[in-house]
C-alpha cells in the first residue's frame, strides 16, 4: 500500500488550456474543449476531471492552471476551487511552463509535495481503477521517479503517442511499476499494429506524477533558463504586489515546450522515468472520429447525435452530428459522416479525415478569419 505520508503530500494539477483545434467549430478559443459536455454526462469535461481527482487529493488540494479569459467559466464550473489554487496564464506557453509553475508554487508553499498533472479534457471511465493507478504512481513518485500513467492499448490507434516499456521496477506500494525505455510519436497503422502485438507499448496519456522538487530538477537539467524563470515567478506569486509585474516581465519570455520533451524523454533516457499501466477506459477526445466512437459505444454502424436541441433525421447513416442550432439536419445513406453545425460555422467531413480539421483552423488563421476561432 502507498504510505499515508505520500498520499497526504499529494496535490493534483489540472492544466486547462488549448482550444482543441481538431474539434473546431465546436471547440473555440472562448469555449475550449474542456468547457463542453462531450459525453452526455450532463457536465463538462473539466468538472468530470475535478470529480475524479477530489476523492484522491481532496478538494482543497487541486490546482487549476488556465488562461485569464477562462477564469470566470472555470470558477463557475468548480465552486470549491480555492482562490489560491487557480493559476492564470497571460498567454499559452505550453505544458512545461504551466505544470512547472504550478509545481514551483506548491513546492514553495509545501516543501516535499508530490504533484500529479491530469489534463482537463480527457474522458476516463472506471474511476476506481483510475484512483488505484494514481495511488501506485504516487508511491513511485515518492521513491524518486518521474512517473507517468500509460494506457493499455485496446486497438492499433494512430492518433496517440506510445510509451515503450522496459523491465519491472521494485517500488514499495507500486507493484505494477515498469521502467520506461522511450517515448514514441504517433505511428502509422502498420507500426501501431506491431506495437499492439508486441505487448510492450502503452498509450501516452500525458499524465505525470512526481515530487515537485524532482520535477523541477528535471526541467532544470534540460531547460535551465526556463526553470530560472519559473522559480522567479513562484517566488513572487503569493504576493499580489509582486505577482503582476513578475508575470508581465517573465511569462512572455518563457520557452514554449511540451513536458514530454523537457522532462519525460530525458528522464526516460537516463533511467529516471517509471510508468504505471492503466487498465481503465481512457480517451483524449482528440478529434471527431474519437468523439463519434465515444458516443456510439464503439459501434461504427451507429450515428451519434450531440446537442440539446438537435433536430436530426437519419436513414442508413453513421458517424456523428453535433448541433448547436435548431436547423433540421437530414442524412440519407451516408457513412462515417461528421457534421458540426454552429450558428456561424458549419463543418462537414468524415471520420477518416477527422485529424485534418486542424488544417482548417490553420487556414482560417492565415486568411484572418479569426472571428470564428
Amino acid at each position: 500500500m502507498t504510505s499515508p505520508g505520500a498520499l497526504d503530500r499529494f496535490y493534483s494539477i489540472i492544466p486547462a488550456g488549448g482550444i482543441g483545434s481538431r474539434l473546431w467549430p465546436l471547440s473555440r478559443a472562448d469555449a475550449p474543449k474542456f468547457l463542453h459536455d462531450l459525453t452526455g454526462s450532463g457536465q463538462t469535461l473539466l468538472r468530470d476531471t475535478w470529480d475524479r481527482l477530489a476523492p484522491i487529493a481532496g478538494e482543497q488540494r487541486i490546482m487549476v492552471v488556465t488562461g485569464r479569459a477562462h477564469r470566470a467559466a472555470v470558477e463557475a464550473q468548480l465552486p470549491a476551487l480555492a482562490d489560491a489554487n487557480i493559476v492564470l496564464e497571460s498567454e499559452p506557453r505550453d505544458s512545461t511552463a504551466a505544470i512547472g509553475l504550478a509545481a514551483a508554487i506548491l513546492e514553495r508553499r509545501e516543501p516535499g509535495v508530490i504533484v500529479g498533472s491530469f489534463a482537463a479534457d480527457h474522458v476516463i471511465r472506471n474511476t476506481r481503477l483510475f484512483a488505484a493507478t494514481v495511488k501506485e504512481a504516487v508511491a513511485a513518485a515518492d521513491a524518486g521517479f518521474i512517473t507517468t500513467i500509460g494506457i493499455k492499448p485496446t486497438e492499433a490507434a494512430v492518433g496517440f503517442g506510445y510509451i515503450r516499456c522496459g523491465g519491472e521496477l521494485t517500488v514499495t506500494g507500486a507493484p505494477n511499476a515498469l521502467a520506461v525505455e522511450s517515448f514514441v510519436e504517433k505511428p502509422d497503422l502498420p507500426t501501431a499494429e506491431a506495437y499492439l502485438a508486441s505487448d510492450s507499448y502503452l498509450w501516452n496519456a500525458g499524465m505525470f506524477i512526481a515530487r515537485a522538487d524532482r520535477l523541477l530538477e528535471e526541467i532544470g537539467r534540460s531547460k535551465p533558463a526556463l526553470l530560472k524563470g519559473l522559480l522567479e515567478l513562484a517566488e513572487a506569486w503569493d504576493d499580489p504586489a509582486t505577482r503582476g509585474p513578475a508575470v508581465d516581465r517573465i511569462w512572455p519570455n518563457l520557452e514554449k515546450i511540451a513536458i514530454d520533451y523537457s522532462v519525460a524523454e530525458p528522464a526516460a533516457a537516463a533511467g529516471r522515468l517509471a510508468v504505471i499501466p492503466g487498465y481503465f477506459d481512457w480517451d483524449d477526445v482528440g478529434d471527431f472520429a474519437s468523439l463519434s466512437k465515444l458516443n456510439s459505444g464503439g459501434r461504427t454502424t451507429d450515428l451519434a447525435i450531440l446537442g440539446a436541441d438537435a433536430r436530426v433525421l437519419a436513414d442508413a447513416s453513421s458517424g456523428i452530428v453535433v448541433s448547436q442550432t435548431k436547423r433540421v439536419i437530414s442524412l440519407i445513406g451516408v457513412k462515417d459522416i461528421v457534421i458540426v453545425d454552429t450558428p456561424d460555422a458549419l463543418l462537414v467531413t468524415t471520420t477518416d479525415n477527422a485529424q485534418r480539421v486542424k488544417s482548417v483552423v490553420d487556414a482560417l488563421k492565415v486568411t484572418g478569419s479569426t472571428d470564428v476561432l
